[in-house]
């Protein structure tokens, strides 16, 4: 499991960008975006360092 503290999310174009390009990486993983609290978990075998990637690339803030 990888949790990470997301920035910059705010609308459902938001989590389906964070969903895909996780699931683009790791088809089977299991995301869950709460925008709310600003938090993407994620069920992967990818590393947390390539999720933080991945989500960073979409253009979102993620904290070290």
């Amino acid at each position: 499991m990888v949790e990470l503290k997301v920035g910059g999310m705010s609308c459902q174009h938001c989590v389906r960008a964070v969903t895909q390009a996780i699931q683009a990486a790791d088809p089977g993983a299991a995301v869950q975006v709460d925008l709310a609290a600003g938090l993407v978990r994620a069920e992967t075998r990818l590393p947390r360092d390539r999720v933080a990637a991945l989500v960073a690339e979409e253009g979102y803030q993620v904290a070290a």
